[in-house]
């Protein structure tokens, strides 16, 4: 399904991937690990068209997504639930989980806002409150289930358990494991497996934005 080749990608002149290689595919969960700093970020954004590769190619079902516009990946199925979040702070929960899902006409919202809040009920009695009301581990909840809420076939999980309380945590971890066996395929970002490793069905390390191991889990 995704499919990265050789990327390099530089941040202000600093190079931060050097030829990084790795695959996910269809219902795979693939775990990305490495250290503060390793690319784990830049890997993510340039796949969301944040950030351009000066060399290599990254493929969703075989199309080249350097020939899209960066909304396509809404549109494409591709759920994004970045490491700060990425939350306006002046919407509510509601309209946060939306914005991606107004991108993509091929969606309705009320489907998509009905399996969120099946998926995560406690979301629904705070549907009305604005983000910046919400603590750091609500906020991160809100922004995995935007990810949800668009990702029909691909999500993209940066640190979703950094900075977050035992608790919620844990509610992450269900969630996330509840995708598990399902038809969306997830690429989960980590410093370390720790939370995730029984999860997984393959992982590969990456260091100064190079591979370092591609194994089964």
């Amino acid at each position: 399904m995704l499919k990265i080749e050789g990327i390099h990608v530089a941040i202000q002149g600093v190079v931060a991937l050097r030829g990084l290689s790795l695959t996910v595919g269809d219902g795979q969960m693939v775990g990305l690990i490495g250290r503060n700093g390793a690319g784990k970020t830049t890997t993510l954004r340039a796949v969301m068209g944040h950030l351009t590769p000066s060399q290599g190619r990254i493929t969703f079902d075989g199309q080249d997504l350097a020939t899209l516009p960066r909304h396509d990946r809404a549109a494409r199925g591709i759920g994004y639930m970045p490491e700060d979040r990425g939350l306006v702070p002046e919407l509510t929960v509601e309209e946060n989980i939306l914005v991606p899902v107004w991108v993509n006409q091929g969606l309705n919202a009320d489907e998509r806002l009905a399996l969120v809040w099946r998926v995560l009920p406690e979301l629904k009695e705070m549907k009305d409150r604005r983000a910046l009301l919400l603590s750091g581990g609500q906020q991160k909840l809100v922004a995995l289930a935007r990810a949800l809420a668009v990702g029909t076939r691909l999500l993209l999980l940066d640190e979703p358990f950094e900075g977050v309380a035992p608790a919620l945590s844990k509610r992450l971890g269900e969630v996330i494991a509840g995708l598990k066996g399902t038809a969306v395929s997830v690429l989960i970002a980590q410093s370390d497996l720790n939370h995730s490793r029984k999860l997984v069905d393959s992982e590969f390390v990456i260091e100064r934005g190079a591979n370092v191991l591609a194994q089964p889990a």
